[in-house]
């Protein structure tokens, strides 16, 4: 399945929800500090309800060491400032994808790293600013599966 990457995540209640997002789809989370809170947050926990044993959660210190588990030219840089929409890119098993903290997003130090093909936008109103993280998220991990045929997915027909 597919790698989120959440680099220096801010609000417990978006990485609960996106906890919950990678135990029900298969993808890994990796969580690259200084977090803003802590593992044991409440809100954190009760937004990723019973779904924490279930999420393979990896910690790092820093996005370098991240970035070694994964192959550079399969990881997409999620950024209200690509030019790229998401849904236009061909994705595949085992892609990463990173997002930024919810206040500020990617710095440009680290999108720097990423060439044009590799930065990513979902489409939103010229007036807007962004969405909500694990919104983003969401959306981000469903088109990447869908692309992939929904591999390892609970189909309508079975209980």
């Amino acid at each position: 399945m597919f790698n989120v990457i959440l680099y220096q995540p801010e609000i417990p209640p978006n990485t609960g929800n996106i906890i919950r997002l990678c135990a029900n789809t298969g993808c890994q989370l990796h969580l690259i500090g200084p977090l803003g809170f802590t593992l044991e947050d409440k809100q954190l926990i009760r937004a990723g309800l019973d779904y924490h044993e279930f999420a393979a959660l990896r910690l790092y210190t820093t996005l370098p060491e991240c970035l070694l588990a994964f192959d550079p030219s399969r990881v997409f840089a999620l950024t209200t400032k690509a030019r790229q929409s998401f849904h236009t890119g061909s994705y595949r098993d085992g892609d990463a994808f990173l997002f930024g903290p919810e206040s500020r997003g990617l710095p440009a130090a680290v999108l720097d790293q990423f060439d044009i093909q590799h930065r990513m936008r979902l489409p939103m109103l010229p007036h807007s600013r962004s969405l909500n993280l694990s919104n983003t998220v969401a959306v981000t991990v469903f088109e990447a599966w869908r692309q992939c045929g929904f591999t390892g997915a609970k189909t309508g027909n079975q209980d």
